[in-house]
């Protein structure tokens, strides 16, 4: 499976026009149904996507889970600011979650919740009942 992060151009222009704070803002990720694509251009905000957003059901809710965790570190061998959040998941229950194609990161702080990445897993993923819908080593490279 390859998993391709694809940033929001949305989100570049907040982030140059200081509107995105992330040691201080509140983040969500999302999960995509199956076939979603994601478009760095039109996908800006969460009403762009919301319509291809997994149905509240078997131990997914709409728009919920809060990322945590949040650290800023500067790379000077790779020569780039790091964003992670801790690992998020999902436990299902009553039925399969999915399936999905894709999560995204929003910033729920910012007026318009800015679509901040997409993470596309190159393949659907499921979770069935009782099992874990996992992602973890979520990063950021600006």
């Amino acid at each position: 499976m390859s998993v391709t992060v694809t940033y929001s151009n949305h989100f570049r222009y907040m982030l140059s026009t200081k509107q995105i704070d992330f040691e201080n803002d509140s983040f969500v990720i999302v999960l995509l149904n199956d076939g979603f694509v994601f478009d760095k251009d039109s996908h800006a905000t969460l009403s762009d996507i919301t319509a291809s957003q997994l149905a509240t059901n078997y131990g997914y809710t709409k728009d919920a889970k809060a990322l945590s965790s949040v650290s800023v570190t500067e790379d000077d061998t790779y020569d780039a600011s790091i964003v992670t959040w801790a690992d998020v998941e999902w436990i299902a229950d009553g039925g399969t979650i999915g399936p999905s194609a894709a999560a995204c990161i929003v910033d729920t702080t910012t007026g318009d919740d800015t679509v901040v990445l997409c993470i596309e897993f190159g393949e659907a993923a499921s979770a069935l009942d009782g099992y874990h819908f996992k992602i973890t080593d979520i990063e950021l490279h600006i």
